[in-house]
């Protein structure tokens, strides 16, 4: 599935909006110069040449719909990964990601460069059960290799019928060569939000991705948990592999974690591109410590998040270089079933720093690692519970109940331990945070 709930919408009227004062006739000149042609009489030739050459001589006969759509879409797809032409099909694709619900594997690629690269995973989806991981590249689908000519139309292969088996060659970062994966397509209703208590008086919030709820569902389940638990003293906010969504829920979720200053701007060549959007009062934290995980796979507008809540110094990064997708695309609809997705702008963090191909560098970087109890090796004995037919203690626990109770059952993701050190580091510097109420009502914002 092409990733194309990672982009960022910013307007989708209709592409004579753009064109208005073009349109108003110019004042007129003693000696007005002829418009200078948008296209060379010489690339018109040139084009009916390759045209006529195509359907004259090619193998197989091809309708001049079909050459006319691939003309279209080579256009788009010469310019930037992310700009493309949508049919009917690719809009529906667009809606479905952005609803969170779609029929496939939970799987976000780019096409790039005749490869499809893995952005991330979703969370809980037959890719992610697969242990397919970001910088991932799928080399072929169902035995049909991924080329420079079909990895466009190959990203179309990943959806399919619930039920329907597809194996995927895979290269994993690092390694020498790809593996086979047979996977299984799904239903894919992504949970944008995931909230839960991580330790006494810690909490962990696992954002997804950016769909269109996304803030609702967060303020919703914050609530609920927080009537619940004890005294807030800070939360680790998780968005690795986080492939981004809608720029409107990254400026949401960042306002919701920000008393005041600047979230995001964009900056195009079109001045309804130029945008500046700022926070307003009220923090459903109450302003208790956070740090924020990302990684490679965290891109666009989870990137929005990471930079805004890194650059008003509301919380720490920890974790690897994010993806550094720092461009903004529009969709264009062209008629009801038509439109184009364009790159036209750039986006900056409130320091000013556009991230495209740089990514964030984390405050606190982190190798690729994972915890493990030392006492694991089959054999091993490190105690009397290790001895064959030892009496059973009262209190004895076994390794799987160690590995479930230790960090909240968090043991086996150092990012996230290393997260919650850190953490209680800080909220020894604040003081922890008791709602007002019976009830835990969060802070209202105000707009």
């Amino acid at each position: 599935m092409l990733r194309v709930a990672l982009l960022i919408v910013l307007f989708t009227g209709s592409v004579s909006a753009f064109a208005a004062d073009a349109d108003k006739p110019a004042a007129p000149t003693a000696a007005a110069a002829p418009p200078k042609p948008v296209v060379s009489m010489e690339d018109i030739r040139l084009f009916t040449a390759v045209f006529g050459l195509v359907k004259q001589a090619y193998v197989e006969p091809v309708d001049d719909k079909t050459l006319m759509q691939s003309a279209v879409r080579g256009l788009l797809a010469g310019l930037d990964p992310h700009s493309e032409y949508l049919d009917q099909h690719a809009m529906d694709q667009l809606s479905e990601d952005t609803s969170g619900s779609y029929e496939g594997l939970g799987l976000e690629v780019l096409s790039a460069e005749g490869t499809l690269r893995v952005i991330a995973p979703i969370d809980d989806t037959p890719a992610d059960r697969a242990g397919i991981r970001p910088g991932d590249i799928i080399t072929r689908i169902d035995d049909k290799a991924i080329t420079t000519d079909n990895a466009n139309e190959a990203v179309n292969l990943l959806r399919g019928k619930p039920g329907s088996s597809i194996t995927l060659g895979v290269l994993h970062e690092g390694a020498s060569a790809p593996i086979d994966l047979k996977l299984t397509r799904e239903t894919i209703r992504v949970a944008s939000v995931r909230v839960r208590p991580l330790d006494h008086g810690y909490i962990y919030i696992r954002l997804a991705q950016f769909q269109e709820d996304t803030g609702a569902e967060l303020k919703a389940k914050l609530r609920k948990l927080r009537e619940k638990a004890e005294p807030l003293r800070g939360a680790v906010f998780d968005l690795r592999s986080n492939p981004g969504g809608l720029l409107t829920s990254a400026v949401e979720i960042s306002d919701d974690f920000l008393d005041s200053g600047k979230i995001v701007s964009t900056h195009g060549r079109l001045k309804q591109t130029d945008l500046t959007f700022s926070a307003t009062p009220g923090d459903l934290l109450d302003g208790a410590p956070m740090v924020v995980l990302v990684d490679n796979g965290t891109a666009s507008a989870a990137e929005i998040v990471a930079g805004a809540l890194k650059d008003n110094h509301r919380a720490l990064i920890m974790g690897r270089r994010t993806f550094g997708k720092g461009s903004v695309q529009t969709v264009l609809p062209l008629d009801d079933s038509h439109a184009v997705k364009l790159t036209t702008a750039r986006y900056f963090t409130p320091s000013g720093t556009s991230i495209q191909a740089a990514g964030i560098q984390p405050d606190i970087e982190l190798a690729d690692l994972k915890l493990s109890l030392r006492d694991t090796t089959p054999g091993l004995i490190t105690g009397e519970r290790d001895l064959p037919n030892h009496l059973k203690g009262e209190n004895e626990k076994t390794r799987r109940d160690e590995k479930k109770s230790a960090k909240g059952g968090d043991l086996d993701d150092y990012a996230l331990s290393e997260a919650l050190n850190l953490l209680k580091g800080l909220a020894l510097q604040h003081k922890p945070v008791v709602p007002n109420t019976a009830s835990a009502a969060l802070p209202e914002k105000k707009g």
